[in-house]
C-alpha cells in the first residue's frame, strides 16, 4: 500500500449503503472480477466501466452503512478504486475495508467529480486542486494492517517474523 495516494474523484452522497455498492445478486460468487464489473452499479451502472486505476471514491456522511458484506469493500478495491474519503463510515464497511486491504479516510472535503485528490495516510490529510483538508488519521495498528495487505497478509507477516 502506498502512504500517497493520488486519483481522480468519483462522487457519492450520504449513506451510501452495501447494496448499492454491490447489489445482492451478485454475492453468490468469490470471483472478484464480477465484483469489480458490478460495483457502485446500484447507484451508476457504468462506474465499473469509467473508473481507473488509481481512482478516489468521495462520500459523504455514512458511508458503507448497511449490510456486513465485506464484498462491498472488495468490489471497489477490486473495480480499482485506491481509496474511499467520506465524512464518515458504516462501521463493519469501515472494518471491512482495513481487512480487505482497502485505504480509507474520514474527511469532510470539498470536491467536484473528476478533480484530482491527494491522500496522505501517514499525516491524515487530503488536498483536493492545492487546497487541503484535515482528515481523521488512522491509528498506527491500521496501518500496519493497511501497509500489508490487509488483515490475512497482515497476520502471516507477524507469523514470519515470529519465526
Amino acid at each position: 500500500m502506498e502512504s500517497k495516494i493520488k486519483g481522480k474523484a468519483w462522487i457519492f452522497g450520504d449513506d451510501i449503503d452495501t447494496d448499492v455498492i454491490i447489489p445482492g445478486k451478485y454475492l453468490r460468487t468469490t470471483d472478484m472480477q464480477v465484483f469489480a464489473d458490478h460495483a457502485m452499479e446500484g447507484i451508476d451502472p457504468d462506474f465499473s466501466k469509467k473508473v481507473e486505476k488509481g481512482d478516489v471514491v468521495v462520500g459523504g456522511n455514512n458511508f458503507g452503512c448497511g449490510s456486513s458484506r465485506e464484498q462491498a469493500a472488495l468490489a471497489l478495491k477490486y473495480a480499482g478504486v485506491s481509496c474511499v474519503v467520506a465524512k464518515s463510515f458504516g462501521r463493519i464497511f469501515f472494518r471491512n475495508s482495513i481487512n480487505v486491504g482497502l485505504p480509507l479516510m474520514e474527511a469532510d472535503i470539498e470536491c467536484k467529480e473528476g478533480d484530482t485528490v491527494e491522500v496522505d495516510l501517514l499525516e491524515g490529510n487530503v488536498s483536493v486542486n492545492g487546497k487541503d483538508f484535515k482528515g481523521n488519521k488512522l491509528p498506527d495498528f491500521l496501518l500496519e494492517i493497511l501497509t500489508d495487505g490487509g488483515l490475512v497478509a497482515h497476520r502471516k507477516a507477524l507469523q514470519e517474523k515470529d519465526k
